[in-house]
């Protein structure tokens, strides 16, 4: 008979995790889908009633958002400009039920190309934190993405927070996807920036996109050649030619992988439009 977990310690999810294999839950909007069973199968590991593995908190090393943190969440806390890119995304992930039981952890950890998470948090510099009975280790998203669906998690661990580095809290964010339509959607593209700038000019950028690619991407090469250039006129540097060659798109019903590299070239476009419109409006 298949065992239900609800721990109400980290220590006990830990022991849990060591001794047996268990599928980890929380709000499990992409659990539930997965399956075509009445139930999910197998031993369920429920990590959502561990207090540690709750809630939104930031010191003077950064900012953690806990591993049970809803959507819904990360919409109501008060957070710097710098993470208004990920409460873009989270306005636009799913519906509102599945906002207030989907958590961002989750999204991660689903891995999915079209993770509306994912671009938002690596331009914010993100590290996922990983614990186990033996320790606990932090990677970066980047590395903790290893491909479409797959992630560094090792199955005696399980994700316990994202971080945000102090150093990463600064300038603005900002987020947009493309859809079939507004909500419910799967992204055909997407993606998300964060600008630092001093008297107009950008002195970091931060650009990722999401859905071109077997993981989301930071435009390295673009961030670069953002450097210095004044934010007003900076969308003029987008082009196929300084987005395209970090994707990798593919086809499907959604759509080709021309149109999606195209579709992601003009939202990175638009967000640095929409960032300098914010900032001329902010010292207006």
């Amino acid at each position: 008979m298949p065992a239900y977990h609800r721990p109400s310690t980290l220590a006990d999810a830990l022991d849990i995790l060591a001794s047996d294999p268990v599928t980890l839950a929380a709000g499990c909007t992409d659990l539930y889908p997965a399956t075509q069973a009445k139930a999910l199968p197998g031993d369920i590991l429920d990590i959502t009633a561990i207090p540690d593995l709750q809630g939104i908190s930031q010191d003077d090393a950064g900012w953690r958002i806990g591993a049970a943190v809803t959507w819904a969440e990360i919409i109501r806390h008060h957070m710097p400009p710098a993470f208004d890119g990920l409460k873009r995304a989270a306005r636009e992930v799913g519906s509102v039920q599945i906002q207030t039981a989907g958590t961002v952890a989750g999204n991660l950890c689903t891995a999915s190309p079209a993770g509306d998470g994912a671009p938002c948090l690596m331009t914010l510099d993100a590290e996922v934190e990983l614990m186990s009975a033996t320790g606990t280790r932090s990677l970066p998203l980047a590395a903790f993405l290893t491909g479409a669906r797959r992630t560094a998690r090792r199955d005696d661990e399980l994700v316990s927070a994202i971080r945000i580095p102090a150093r990463a809290a600064s300038g603005e964010g900002d987020f947009l996807k493309l859809g079939a339509r507004r909500y419910l959607v799967i992204s055909i593209a997407m993606a998300a920036a964060r600008f630092e700038t001093k008297d107009g000019a950008i002195t970091r950028a931060a650009l990722s996109v999401g859905a071109c690619s077997p993981t989301a991407v930071r435009l390295t090469e673009l961030e670069k050649a953002l450097g210095g250039a004044p934010l007003a006129t900076a969308a003029k540097l987008v082009s196929p030619a300084t987005v395209a060659p970090h994707l990798s798109p593919i086809d499907d019903i959604r759509g080709d992988a021309g149109y999606r590299s195209e579709a992601a070239t003009e939202l990175v476009r638009r967000l640095i439009l929409r960032c300098a419109e914010k900032r001329a409006e902010v010292a207006a």
